[in-house]
């Protein structure tokens, strides 16, 4: 009879777990890929080394740091510091908005002189903004340029208001996208990066999405690569302090909340050999881009 009540509760403890674990693993529209897209998506990105796991944690360290060195080229692994481990994106989200911005494009939704209706909600984000007006439009081209170069929150909702109806479902198609990537410990709740503790992802997810986004649409690398962006009479100043700067540095993408510290994605190219370089969780600007810069003079 000891060994019947003990099986019992142990059953319905392992039972609980497992589908607790569910849940986690589920989370909000997060879907495991299928083996094909998985293959399609690793191919593209010629990343079929590096692991893809199917689910994304509830969470992720505050400040958490994290390195990752990438053979751009080839997807080999030149260095590592838990690049795997689950940290928040702030505005490295915005190459996801911009991915499915220029796919919008490519499919015929849009052209780049397409404009995009500013509501009320997009206008009234928090900076870094542009200053978008509810009732305006902002044309999808300028819409790129405002979000690679400036990292605009009230440009970055515009655009998934457009897009998808809401941002909510707009984060739904991006965490959608993500799986398909093969961006596994990813998973988006906004647009923009602003804090939300389920939003989370790592450095190797971000580096595929880097590698994918320039490889997916190398039209646009020259937005990556501009100093500043002009809109409305005003001039933005690029938030990566490295282009013009770090020899061989054209682009990617930059962010910064409290919960995650300094983020930068950053790609650079010398004498025909590429790298990709992502560092998450600096404690300053400062000292983010220093580590940047010297993750990229020891790999070249």
């Amino acid at each position: 009879m000891l060994w019947s009540s003990f099986v019992k509760k142990t059953s319905v403890v392992l039972l609980a777990g497992f589908l607790a674990g569910c849940q986690t693993a589920q989370g909000p529209s997060s879907q495991a890929p299928s083996p094909a897209t998985n293959a399609a998506a690793s191919a593209s990105v010629q990343s079929s080394s590096l692991p893809v796991i199917s689910y994304a944690p509830a969470t992720a360290v505050e400040r958490g740091f994290s390195a990752l060195v990438l053979n751009a080229a080839t997807g080999e692994q030149l260095y590592d510091v838990d690049a795997d481990a689950p940290r928040y994106p702030a505005s490295l989200t915005k190459m996801m908005t911009l991915y499915l911005l220029f796919e919008a494009v490519s499919n015929g939704r849009y052209s780049l002189s397409s404009p995009l209706e500013v509501s009320a909600n997009a206008a009234a984000q928090p900076p870094a903004k542009i200053g978008l007006k509810a009732g305006s439009t902002i044309t999808v081209q300028q819409a790129a340029r405002a979000l690679a170069v400036k990292s605009a929150n009230d440009v970055a909702v515009a655009v998934a208001e457009n897009i998808a109806g809401s941002e909510a479902a707009f984060a739904r198609q991006m965490t959608q996208q993500a799986r398909a990537l093969g961006m596994g410990k990813t998973r988006f709740v906004n647009a923009t990066g602003l804090p939300d503790p389920a939003q989370v992802t790592s450095a190797r997810d971000m580096a595929k999405l880097g590698l994918a986004l320039k490889r997916r649409f190398p039209q646009y690398s020259s937005y990556y690569r501009q100093k500043s962006f002009s809109y409305n009479g005003r001039t933005f100043r690029a938030t990566n302090n490295l282009i013009g700067k770090v020899p061989g540095v054209d682009g990617l993408k930059t962010g910064y909340i409290r919960m995650s510290g300094y983020n930068l994605v950053a790609t650079a190219r010398r004498s025909g050999k590429q790298l990709i370089v992502v560092v998450i969780g600096g404690k300053s600007e400062a000292a983010r881009d220093q580590e940047v810069t010297r993750l990229i003079e020891a790999n070249f």
